[in-house]
């Protein structure tokens, strides 16, 4: 068995571990396989409901995935646990495999259980039974701020919308230094193709002018602006339009002042809401942001063809055009 190539893994080659994770749409396994040095290990998510999967679209997203330069599959790797093959059960998808999260996005309770260090853990005061998790130094937020809209800008980039946003599939860290990590990648969509599953929202988290169950790059953008100044504020329910307390030591002047700006314009009408190029120019205070992470990304070759013939014939074209 492997994922290295993006083909289908049939189900019964799998060797499981124990369940990791639940969640509404499915469950989180361990798989006991080999990966190349330096990977992480494999997980499986399996779906509840395998018959309301649209394969077509999940195999969309492991071409997305395969249709990248190394280097960029290297660093959609660093950031998200993204779908490398579709597994099947008698030629039907029934979940797919992904990496698991990096060590450092992970917390031991009192107990010794390890949990994720979700976004929720950064929107409040900490608490003495959160003392694994090392807490930003001022400044950091800000930086796990800028993290965070650079990694979605770059998803924007490559023709994705990722829908829900929230507390709950973003991780974070600060050791060694201020990263995040994004889950549940199999509710992104490829611009234009329909969802791998009808698309959720998270309470507290979805897009007030947005129609319900819709996936775009404006409802992408109110959840950024709502994840950037709920992390700022430490409020887990600061919402553009209402006050933002940006915690003292986060921002300079000039950071504040456009950042502000910027909530406050994420509560305006569909088409206005900041870009995250924006967000990007407001948390560094410059009108030129000078950042390697944000350069142009280099699009997936992803053309309709390779989208037809994921649809067409249920499988994943192993090599990018032109390859």
């Amino acid at each position: 068995m492997t994922a290295a190539d993006g083909a289908d893994v049939p189900l019964s080659s799998l060797t499981l571990g124990g369940k990791i994770g639940d969640g509404g749409q499915g469950e989180v396994h361990s798989v006991r396989e080999p990966v190349s040095p330096g990977r992480s290990a494999l997980l499986y998510k399996s779906y509840r409901s395998p018959g309301q999967v649209d394969g077509g679209a999940l195999g969309a997203l492991v071409a997305v995935y395969r249709a990248l330069p190394p280097e960029e599959r290297d660093r959609l790797d660093a950031g998200t646990a993204w779908p490398l093959c579709r597994v099947v059960d008698g030629g039907r998808p029934v979940g797919f495999l992904m990496y698991e999260a990096p060590a450092e996005m992970t917390w031991r309770t009192a107990q010794g259980a390890v949990k994720l260090t979700e976004l929720q853990f950064l929107l409040r005061e900490p608490k003495t039974a959160w003392q694994d998790i090392r807490q930003p130094a001022p400044g950091q937020r800000r930086e796990l701020t800028l993290a965070l809209v650079t990694l979605i800008e770059r998803l924007h980039s490559w023709g994705l919308v990722l829908g829900d946003v929230s507390q709950a599939n973003i991780l974070w860290t600060v050791r060694p230094a201020p990263a995040v990590y994004l889950l549940d990648c199999d509710g992104f969509r490829v611009t234009g193709e329909p969802p791998v599953l009808a698309q959720a929202d998270t309470p507290d988290w979805a897009d007030p002018l947005a129609r319900p169950g819709s996936v775009t790059v404006d409802s992408d953008r109110y959840k950024a602006a709502l994840a950037a100044g709920r992390i700022l504020s430490r409020e887990a329910y600061a919402v553009p339009g209402g006050p933002l307390g940006v915690l003292a030591g986060e921002l300079d002047e000039r950071q504040e002042t456009a950042v502000r700006e910027r909530f406050a314009q994420a509560g305006g009408a569909l088409g206005t809401r900041p870009t995250l190029a924006e967000w990007r120019t407001a948390l560094s205070g410059r009108d030129v942001i000078k950042l390697t992470a944000a350069a142009p990304a280099p699009r997936p070759q992803l053309n309709r063809a390779m989208l037809d013939g994921v649809r067409d014939r249920g499988s994943i074209p192993l090599r990018p055009p032109g390859a």
